[in-house]
């Protein structure tokens, strides 16, 4: 069952929420909780989740069909695992763009959505560092 967050976007139920982390889109009511989904200060975290949900089924199939041991199935069925994970992590910018152009909004407003929302503590880390290494030394 979908339900409504305190900022009034529309979560997807458990089962449109597995469809979409296989790579389906969602209606149009749930525009707004994709943009969130891609832009949030976890949006990392929720991508590796997207990932792991898309590698399992994968997983668990090899692991039941590969003929042999089962630490042989095991080591390449994880060997599998670590190298889908890292083309997910080298793809997770272009990932979240897609998600977000998919659900109707224009190319580049996951990037600028999250480059506004990380702009104030980018802008303190500068500040901070300019205080302690580029201010000229008392003489």
């Amino acid at each position: 069952m979908a339900g409504t967050d305190q900022d009034g976007r529309r979560r997807p139920g458990p089962i449109r929420w597995v469809a979409y982390a296989l790579g389906f889109g969602l209606p149009p009511k749930h525009r707004s909780w994709v943009l969130h989904d891609v832009t949030t200060k976890t949006w990392q975290l929720r991508h590796l989740a997207r990932t792991a949900v898309q590698l399992a089924p994968i997983a668990v199939l090899l692991f039941v069909l590969i003929p042999g041991p089962a630490w042989v199935r095991g080591a390449a069925v994880l060997s599998g695992l670590l190298l889908g994970f890292f083309y997910s992590i080298a793809y997770m910018y272009e990932t979240a763009e897609h998600r977000a152009v998919k659900a109707g909004y224009p190319q580049g407003t996951a990037a600028a959505v999250r480059g506004e929302a990380t702009a104030d503590r980018r802008e303190a880390r500068q500040r901070r560092y300019a205080e302690r290494w580029r201010e000229l030394p008392p003489t």
